[in-house]
Order: C-alpha cells, then sequence, then structure tokens
C-alpha cells in the first residue's frame, strides 16, 4: 500500500474503508526538537560517544529555538498542492519545492547559537558555514537532499541538514493535508518531502502497537505494517537484531532480500525512545550489522558519512 496526500476536505471521499489507521502524522516542531534535546542528552551520561550526544543536543535545542523565534510560514499554493494529489506527488518534495532564502538565513542564526559555547573545531565549522557565499551553501543543500552526500563536508552537513529541517518541519506542520492509503508498494521514502526515513517506532497511545517510519528531514511519520522491509516492502526474510536481547527498546530490522536494515525503535519497552536520538546513540548496533553484510537504508540527519 501506498500512500497519497489529498486535501483534508477530500479524506472523507477517499479513505472509507481504513479510518482505524492514521496513514500520516505531520510533524509538531514546536515541541520535537526540545523533547529531541532532552533525549540525546539523557543518552550521553556514561556514553562513549557522551560529547558528541551533547552537541547533538544542543543543535536540537538550537532548532527548537529558532522554530520560535523564526516561523516559517507555508505559502498559499493551492492549485499546486492540488497538483500534487492528483499526481499522487510529496507536497513538498525537497528537490522540486522552490526554497526560499528563509533556510539559510535559520542556518545563520543556527550557527551564530551554537558558536558560543562550541570547542574551537566546531567554531571553526561553523564560522565557516556563516562566511560561505549564499549559492554555496545552497549547492551544499541541494547536494545533501539528492543523496550525494559525498560532496558535502561531512563536518558542515548536520548543520546544514539541521536548518533545512527547521524550515521543512515547519512547512508540513502546517498542511491542510492528510494521507490516504492506496494500492502499491511505495513507502519507503516520506509521502511529504520524499526523504528518507531515520528510524521506524511502534508506536503507543492511539497508534499503540502500530509501526511508522520517522522523516529524516520533515520530522513526519507514515505507517508501515510491520514485518515488512521498509526499503523493498519484501516479507520473506525478515531479521530482527540486538547488542542486548531480543526485547531491547532498539533493534535492527534487517532484509535478507535487499541486503538493508533499518533501526526498529519501541515505545512499550522505552516510553522516552526517540527516532534520531536512540538511533544515533546506538551506533555499535550499526556496526554490528554492517559486519553482517547489511547495509543501512535510512539516513540520520545529525550523524553524515565521511
Amino acid at each position: 500500500m501506498s500512500i497519497r496526500i489529498v486535501p483534508v476536505e477530500q479524506l472523507a471521499e477517499r479513505q472509507a474503508a481504513s479510518l482505524d489507521i492514521t496513514p500520516l502524522l505531520l510533524p509538531q516542531p514546536a515541541s520535537l526538537y526540545q523533547q529531541r534535546a532532552a533525549r540525546l542528552q539523557q543518552l550521553a551520561a556514561g556514553h562513549v560517544m557522551a560529547d558528541y550526544l551533547q552537541l547533538a543536543s544542543r543543535i536540537a535545542q538550537a532548532q527548537h529555538q529558532l522554530v520560535h523565534s523564526q516561523p516559517v510560514r507555508l505559502p498559499a499554493r493551492a492549485d499546486y498542492f492540488r497538483q500534487c494529489a492528483e499526481h499522487g506527488l510529496p507536497p513538498l518534495g525537497a528537490l522540486a519545492w522552490q526554497r526560499d532564502g528563509q533556510w539559510q538565513q535559520l542556518l545563520h542564526a543556527l550557527c551564530q547559537q551554537l558558536s558560543d559555547n562550541a570547542s574551537p573545531a566546531v567554531q571553526q565549522v561553523l564560522a565557516q558555514l556563516m562566511s560561505a557565499p549564499a549559492e554555496q551553501q545552497e549547492r551544499a543543500a541541494q547536494s545533501l537532499l539528492s543523496g550525494d552526500l559525498a560532496v558535502v563536508d561531512s563536518a558542515q552537513a548536520p548543520f546544514i541538514w539541521a536548518a533545512l529541517s527547521v524550515y521543512f518541519s515547519q512547512l508540513a506542520s502546517q498542511l491542510n493535508m492528510a494521507g490516504v492509503a492506496e494500492p502499491g508498494d511505495a513507502r519507503h521514502l516520506c509521502p511529504v518531502c520524499a526523504s528518507a526515513p531515520v528510524a521506524s517506532i511502534v508506536r503507543q497511545g492511539n497508534e499503540a502497537g502500530l509501526r511508522y517510519l520517522h522523516c529524516s528531514l520533515c520530522e513526519s511519520e507514515w505507517h508501515l505494517v510491520r514485518s515488512k522491509c521498509s526499503n523493498c516492502e519484501a516479507t520473506r526474510d525478515i531479521g530482527y537484531w540486538s547488542l542486548q536481547d531480543q526485547h531491547a527498546a532498539v533493534r535492527g530490522e534487517s532484509c535478507g532480500d535487499c541486503g538493508s536494515y533499518l533501526k526498529i525503535l519501541s515505545l512499550d519497552k522505552d516510553q522516552q525512545a526517540e527516532a534520531v536520538a536512540d538511533d544515533l546513540a546506538s551506533l555499535a548496533l550499526d556496526a554490528a550489522l554492517e559486519e553482517q553484510g547489511f547495509a543501512r537504508s535510512g539516513l540520520n540527519p545529525l550523524l553524515f558519512p565521511g
């Protein structure tokens, strides 16, 4: 089943059978970055990656402050969104969406906030980003969004992505649209912005027991049934891996058909687990899975190759 994004007023006429499962959960940027910052700080205590997790926490806290100090407004593009719905296209497709200069203002403000208490090495990276010409910043953003990660300095990439995430998550949160489940296996990318997931989450509350993929860019979440590969949607050879035991809150879900894996977090085992934070804090599990020959299918926005 794929997910089509349609205007809210069309929801009743297009979705009559599966109202028990909400296909799409739009982000709540006003609170999610602060929750991520707190979780990262909690995970940093006694962790071998404590310094980096604390830096990641400061990035998330800076994102939270930017959401409130520099709000991004969704442009009125009714015809564009209607066309996306008609053709099954993501309304905020990361490569198709015409970004304005506000994301670069967010990047500059983010770097300024972080530079005060940063280490000399991080201050140097932030200074380089702030002094870079707008054209250079734009090229780097376009390369990251297109998946061409190797051409962007891995030290700069998390800060660029953090600004883009603040930009896209606020746009996504204002969409007057909803997800509708349709036939077709096309759930490996975010239906809102077409970006890769960072991890999947087995939720509680109104969605108890349901698995949602969490977008690495716009922070939306979309439903995918459990025991199915989040990359190729195969069900034949799914394996679960943990460094602790089979009941761990964070596990790796691997696929023998396509050779990929993605983390899966269970909120019933740890209610405070958070997709980006817990994925970042469990890199030892990534190393173990890669030793088994599996390749990561998702992207963590706070850690880029290099």
